[in-house]
């Protein structure tokens, strides 16, 4: 059974059967009023139907976007090669009264990895504002993180002790994660958008989350697999110990040598006298 998107302040208001459709008409306008039901009665009753019923509530509906992304510098097919590649996730969640969103990094990760963790990430930030029954919309541009849990890839990996039939599964302990978490909500939908295109909210997240990859670069030692928080701390240099001279003091000449000196300087004075080029005072 489809929902029905009822979209009462938009740029278009109506009654929409896609969110992709309805998203279009609420993404940048200032103040939209829209949520989501399942039957067609419901939406219209919200959009101010005569037949509406003054008892009748429903929870908002909240839309939210994940993505992941990285830049990867002579990365192999299938993961990375060097652990200088920045990485990040980024997530918005826009709940009926407040908008949350969040992003953080890793050094050497993958782009899959970063898209469940943007996943995650955005679940438990849900399950923090007791979200779980609400009617939950959460857009997302990699199709293979939605085909995992849409097409029961989760299931078969379940089965096989967190292993694809061809051998190991990458990031199998964040996949277990994801199948522990999805239980947990009543109402939830996912859906493919596509990337970097014209889907505000996407570009929101894409756009967040390179700001934690440009952040990283700046300010950040790579150490593969350790995890950044999007606004890191550039580190402080340690102050400069002061300069050490190197430079030893002359050397005193020995007694015998002294004499010896002393002695032919002596000689010189008393040669020049005689010929009366060198007088004492």
């Amino acid at each position: 059974m489809g929902k029905y998107y009822a979209v009462r302040k938009g740029q278009h208001p109506g009654i929409y059967t896609s969110w992709p459709e309805a998203q279009k008409e609420v993404s940048g306008f200032s103040g939209a009023e829209y949520k989501g039901f399942k039957t067609e009665l419901e939406a219209q009753q919200f959009m101010g139907g005569s037949t509406a019923k003054k008892n009748v509530t429903h929870d908002g509906l909240i839309i939210g976007y994940t993505d992941g992304g990285t830049r990867n510098h002579g990365n192999v097919k299938g993961g990375h090669v060097k652990t200088t590649d920045p990485a990040a996730w980024a997530y918005r969640l826009e709940l009926p009264d407040t908008v949350l969103s969040d992003s953080a990094g890793e050094w050497g990760a993958t782009n899959n990895r970063m898209e469940i963790m943007a996943l995650i990430k955005a679940l438990n930030a849900l399950i923090e504002q007791d979200q779980q029954t609400a009617d939950i919309t959460l857009v997302l541009d990699s199709k293979y993180v939605l085909d995992a849990i849409n097409k029961g890839w989760l299931k078969g990996w379940q089965r096989r002790g967190w292993r694809r039939s061809g051998g190991e599964l990458m990031n199998a302990e964040l996949w277990q994660q994801v199948n522990s978490l999805l239980p947990q909500f009543s109402k939830l939908s996912l859906v493919w958008t596509k990337g970097h295109a014209d889907n505000q909210g996407n570009i929101f997240v894409d756009h967040l989350l390179n700001q934690t990859m440009d952040e990283m670069v700046k300010t950040d030692r790579p150490i593969a697999g350790r995890q950044v928080k999007a606004k890191t701390v550039r580190p402080t240099k340690p102050k400069a110990k002061p300069a050490v001279s190197t430079k030893q003091p002359a050397a005193k000449p020995a007694p015998q040598q002294q004499k010896k000196v002393d002695q032919s300087v002596s000689d010189i004075q008393k040669a020049l006298e005689q010929l009366d080029l060198f007088k004492n005072p």
